[in-house]
């Protein structure tokens, strides 16, 4: 009998560390800086944690294991999880990095929906960049356990990307100007394609506002709340096109379309 992969997942040998290095988020700081720089997808979720010295601190899809690094270097207990083999190499290596006189790292391949860790053991739980990766109900089981793990007064984390409302409606109209100015090749008729081709076989949930805080609701979290942001990038436009950007950017209801990336924190 063929499994389906809405609960068995995405198979993690898709993630090697080739794409943990050329396509997932956050590799060009990783390469260049080794970590020690977050990019500002990641900076900005990091911001939002709120992680201070003594607290003990989860990383629900580690990835490379930049952020592990920076949770330990903020004088935090760092205990990271990720069910690709490849990932759980890399954080560990970030890990053994980490200077005496900083606790220790702590990574473990595990599953999101199944975290090997009793209740109510951490501060914090970060989910960054990993949602679009688990299917609806993968999302559901993992983000109830998160729940679990938390302390009362704990805080869950989620950077993801991108808003399903972009590439459902903005995409489409952004590629018809884009190949009107002569650079569709660029922007492929598949949105989980565009910037990042490996993206479209890993990529297989991405959320909106709304459903990414019935997620939230379901599992138990207060003081929701959700919101669309771009942290600032470095862009070389014209006045008319950085104006365009502006208004579609910055004005309802056009900004709940075009903008790519949601944040969502949630209270236990």
């Amino acid at each position: 009998m063929k499994k389906d992969a809405r609960t068995t997942g995405v198979a993690p040998e898709l993630y090697d560390e080739a794409y943990f290095l050329h396509a997932c988020e956050g590799y060009a700081e990783f390469t260049s800086t080794e970590g020690a720089e977050l990019s500002r997808r990641l900076a900005a979720a990091w911001r939002v944690a709120g992680v201070a010295p003594g607290m003990t601190i989860l990383d629900v899809g580690c990835g490379r294991g930049e952020i592990l690094r920076h949770v330990a270097a903020l004088g935090a207990r760092a205990v990271g999880v990720d069910y690709a083999p490849a990932a759980v190499r890399m954080s560990r290596r970030v890990g053994d990095a980490v200077p005496a006189g900083q606790y220790p790292v702590g990574v473990y391949r595990a599953d999101a929906k199944h975290l090997p860790f009793p209740d109510a053991g951490f501060d914090r739980v970060l989910m960054l960049d990993i949602v679009e990766h688990l299917y609806p109900p993968e999302l559901d089981q993992a983000v109830a356990e998160t729940f679990r793990v938390l302390r009362p007064g704990g805080r869950l984390v989620v950077h993801t990307a991108p808003n399903v409302w972009y590439d459902r409606y903005a995409y489409p109209v952004v590629r018809t100007v884009r190949r009107l100015m002569g650079q569709g090749a660029a922007y492929p008729r598949n949105p989980r394609e565009f910037l990042v081709p490996e993206n479209a076989r890993v990529h297989v949930n991405e959320q909106s506002l709304l459903s990414l805080r019935r997620v939230l609701q379901r599992a138990g979290f207060r003081d929701i709340r959700v919101w669309l942001s771009s942290p600032p990038q470095q862009r070389r436009e014209g006045a008319v096109l950085g104006e365009l950007r502006h208004f579609l950017f910055g004005a309802p209801p056009f900004r709940w379309f075009f903008e790519r990336e949601i944040f969502a924190v949630g209270e236990k």
